[in-house]
This record gives structure tokens, C-alpha cells and sequence, in this order.
């Protein structure tokens, strides 16, 4: 009988990315999150000239839909999914800014599950202000500059 592990374990190619790759990294971060900030505002400004008019041709009936507008919010967390967790493995503000995410471990791009859970730390920990300055002091005094949220999804923000 041959001692292994239970269960046994799966022996992935270690990828220890370059701290070269995250220099600049959360400035970067801050100016592709504005820009993202402005995207997402086009597609509210677009459904609300979608209700708006729905609203024209159902003589005002359409209109209700305004009051769902606040529900956008999960755009965002959308947003991030599909851009993160896609093949561009970057939202369109980090492609622009030359970030992308990855996950240290693999040098893979994280999955669309974990970009919108990344997503919804960042919500949650931007709604209170000391969760946020904690976050992003996490970033400042770790070498490879990643926030609690990447820490706790797996992920990492380098340099495209």
C-alpha cells in the first residue's frame, strides 16, 4: 500500500507573478474605477431613455419602471462579472488603464462567480467608509498591492 494523502491533493504548476507587474497598480485601479464609474452611467442614462419612451407609448404606464431604477446597482456587480470573469480579464476602465486580474495561484483569469463576488466586497466595503480606507491600506502596505477583497476572492491586479 502506498501512503497518500486523503483526499488526495491535485499538484498545480506553481506561478509566482512578478512584484515588477504591480507597481503602479493602485493608481491605476483608482483611475479605471472612474472610468468604469462613467460606462456604467451611459447604460442607466440609456434605460432611463428606454422607460422614458416606454413610458410615452404605454401612455404613462412605462413609467413605473422608474421607480426599479435604484435595482441597477446590480449592474455593477454584473458588469464585473462578465468583464473580469471574461477572456479580456479586465472591466473596460482596467483594459484602458493596462490592468488585469488574475489569480496568483494559476496565472489563470478568475472565474465569472468570483469577479462578481470581488464585486460585491468592493460595494459593500465602499459603503462604509472605514471598511473602505482599511481595504485600500491593506493595498498600500502589502508588496504585491492587493486589497482585502482580492485576498479574500483569490485574485490579483497586475499589468496587462
Amino acid at each position: 500500500m502506498v501512503n497518500q494523502p486523503y483526499p488526495p491533493t491535485l499538484n498545480y504548476p506553481s506561478y509566482a507573478p512578478d512584484t515588477r507587474l504591480t507597481e503602479g497598480v493602485i493608481s491605476r485601479r483608482f483611475w479605471a474605477y472612474l472610468i468604469d464609474l462613467v460606462v456604467i452611467a451611459l447604460w442607466v442614462i440609456l434605460v432611463s431613455i428606454g422607460i422614458f419612451f416606454l413610458g410615452i407609448i404605454t401612455l404613462g404606464l412605462g413609467w413605473g419602471l422608474f421607480f426599479a431604477l435604484p435595482l441597477t446597482a446590480l449592474i455593477f456587480i454584473v458588469y464585473n462579472a462578465v468583464t473580469i470573469g471574461g477572456a479580456s480579464q479586465a472591466t473596460v476602465g482596467m483594459r484602458y488603464m493596462g490592468l488585469r486580474v488574475i489569480d496568483p495561484n494559476t496565472g489563470r483569469g478568475p472565474s465569472p462567480l468570483a469577479a462578481a463576488v470581488h464585486a460585491l466586497f468592493f460595494y459593500v466595503a465602499i459603503s462604509t467608509f472605514l471598511l473602505w480606507a482599511c481595504d485600500v491600506l491593506v493595498g498600500f502596505v502589502r508588496d504585491d498591492r492587493r486589497f482585502i477583497r482580492d485576498l479574500l476572492t483569490g485574485m490579483m491586479v497586475v499589468r496587462a
